[in-house]
């Protein structure tokens, strides 16, 4: 069918209502073309992104509810949220500048140390520290590490410190990797579904936060109590608050790390506080996370 034949084409309109018509439709299209245009730099600047890795009880609604409206008031800024389902998504968005600040974990703080600064440490139990688990189940008769050769073993993410970095450096002490040691390696991508695998037998044994496992056994005992725990590492640096040193905020460094600071004298705060199980937040030291940078420097020595 040529122009000549098709209705409304080379021909003029027949009234002034098509003509009306395609000026409203070309007035939407730029609305909303103008909607989903960046948002003016002022705006970009007072908006605050603060990510949240799996260390984080995300699944947590009321948890992440209040640690919201907290922010927002104590920054006096709209804050976002930000989820991944790994530590990676995480940093990358935090190395490169599109998140303000995160909830990390001490292997990629020392990992990314050049380009992060570092905001507040949680005290968890009067001490910025915690530990690494090995879990099995409840039923098992492993008494130490190695009755665990052969095992699948959970880890939770490849980026995560007590979820396997611990583990991967505790084998290099013997020149083992994971591969070699466990039948198979399994990454869960969270600390409670660790729990989750071993507690359900798809999982011989797994590598967990203890502070993640200690809260859980808490606030699921259910859970919990199809495991136990085999191993516990040294006292090690509290997955701390990092901030990007190319931000997009504007938002100050000490109005930053203040709103943590002061969490536990406000009342909000400390609900927010009560809800994580923990004292408060310090302003902390980047040599906390030597023994954590050590593992690292260790593992990579081990190949």
């Amino acid at each position: 069918m040529d122009s000549a034949s098709r209705p409304g084409v080379g021909r003029a309109p027949s009234s002034g209502a098509g003509f009306c018509r395609r000026v409203i439709v070309r007035g939407v299209a730029a609305c909303a073309a103008a909607a989903l245009m960046p948002q003016p730099l002022a705006a970009q600047q007072r908006l605050v992104r603060f990510g949240l890795t799996p260390v984080f009880l995300t699944s947590d609604l009321d948890l992440l509810v209040a640690l919201r409206a907290y922010l927002e008031r104590a920054w006096d800024r709209e804050v976002q949220l930000v989820t991944r389902r790994t530590y990676q998504e995480i940093m990358l968005l935090l190395v490169s500048g599109q998140i303000d600040a995160a909830w990390i974990c001490g292997y990629p703080f020392v990992r990314h140390r050049e380009s992060l600064d570092l905001v507040s440490v949680p005290m968890w139990r009067g001490q910025p520290l915690y530990q690494s688990y090995v879990i099995v189940g409840a039923d098992r008769r492993a008494s130490t590490f190695t009755d665990l050769e052969g095992d699948v073993h959970a880890f939770s993410d490849p980026d995560s410190n007590s979820g396997f970095l611990v583990t991967r450096a505790l084998l290099a002490d013997d020149r083992m990797r994971p591969e070699t040691f466990f039948r198979r390696t399994v990454f869960t991508y969270g600390h409670r579904n660790v729990v989750r695998a071993v507690a359900s037998g798809l999982a011989g044994s797994g590598s967990v936060d203890g502070y993640v496992y200690d809260v859980l056994a808490n606030v699921e005992p259910d859970l919990v109590a199809g495991t136990r725990v085999l191993r516990r590492s040294e006292w090690l640096g509290f997955p701390p608050i990092a901030a990007s040193r190319h931000r997009p905020s504007d938002l100050p460094s000490d109005a930053l790390a203040s709103a943590f600071l002061r969490m536990g004298a406000e009342q909000d705060g400390r609900r927010v506080l009560d809800l994580l199980k923990l004292d408060g937040f310090i302003p902390g030291d980047v040599a906390l996370f030597d023994s954590i940078a050590a593992k690292l420097d260790h593992v990579r020595s081990a190949g």
